[in-house]
């Protein structure tokens, strides 16, 4: 078994929370096509002291700055692949050095893997408006995906996945090619119906049943009301765990490439143990979501590890 294995075995996992915004409130500029991944130039120490709070604030998982970091996100802007290669492995350094410098004693690290839509940096991971082949879809994940297992992340996360054909390619990638590797699957939706794509969450879920690789399923990126809707469409289709980590409930404006604030507190109290019961095992937050939001979720938690 797996160190993730273990984790998801032996009670619930809790996720960490945003990154983008916290680097926000330290006055780091992420408005570019790079977004988060940009302060692994311009402000590593920061990303290392984000991941050591959520570790701190309960987060048994951190996601690695790569949502952004991919490859040619790099070097489409005048970087060396040499150079966007050590901004990834800078990325899984800086995450596993929080953990060291955390009150925690062990922890996660998940590789996180973006979709091609937020390389297009126009917010088409909230649209899932783009086709490419099967084949130019594994070419353009692989580099990042071989980079990460290099790294010696435990899991990879496919995460805020809007497209239909590009999730399938991804997981056919993996059988292919890395079939000893942990992964987890986590669609983008809109309501907890469909993804982005028009394709219903029920269905996208069903497919992945047979992909052994993949170990947890769900959803994330979308407003925490609609993920009791989403948990209800993904449980009667997966026999794998079940993951969820919602944004804030605010709406991304891909023109300004800023998050439109539309929501009141958020009653996490009330909220997960629903999500537990509805079957959800690891539980986070994703965009706008803070240190304080995750040490909620983890006082909110039944049964949780520690």
């Amino acid at each position: 078994m797996t160190k993730f294995e273990s984790y998801t075995e032996s009670g619930t996992v809790i996720l960490d929370g945003g990154m983008g915004s916290e680097l926000e409130k330290r006055q780091i500029d992420v408005n570019n096509s790079w977004w988060s991944a940009s302060a692994l130039i311009q402000s590593p120490e920061d990303v290392r002291e984000i991941h050591k709070n959520y570790f701190d604030s309960g987060a048994d998982l951190a996601i690695t700055d790569t949502y952004q970091a991919h490859v040619k996100s790099f070097t489409d802007q005048g970087l060396s692949e040499q150079k966007a290669y050590e901004l990834i492995d800078s990325a899984v350094a800086l995450a596993k050095l929080g953990l060291t410098d955390s009150n925690r004693s062990d922890g996660l690290i998940a590789g996180s893997v973006g979709p091609y839509g937020a390389y297009l940096a126009n917010g088409a991971e909230y649209t899932g408006d783009y086709h490419l082949s099967e084949f130019e879809f594994q070419a353009f994940h692989r580099p990042r995906i071989v980079r990460l297992i290099d790294d010696g992340v435990d899991v990879l996360a496919l995460e805020t996945i809007p497209n239909f054909e590009e999730a399938k390619a991804l997981g056919h990638l993996l059988q292919q090619e890395f079939p000893t590797v942990n992964a987890y699957l986590s669609f983008s939706t809109e309501n907890g119906d469909h993804l982005w794509d028009g394709t219903r969450l029920s269905e996208a879920v069903a497919y992945f049943e047979s992909i052994s690789q993949i170990k947890a399923i769900g959803v994330n990126c979308t407003a925490p009301q609609n993920i009791l809707p989403a948990i209800k469409n993904i449980t009667p289709n997966t026999s794998k765990k079940i993951i969820v980590y919602p944004n804030a409930g605010d709406e991304y404006d891909p023109e300004t490439k800023r998050w439109v604030s539309q929501h009141g507190p958020i009653k996490w109290d009330e909220l997960v143990p629903l999500w537990q019961e509805a079957g959800a095992n690891l539980i986070g937050g994703c965009c706008r979501t803070s240190p304080d939001d995750i040490n909620d979720i983890v006082q909110a938690t039944i049964n949780q590890r520690h």
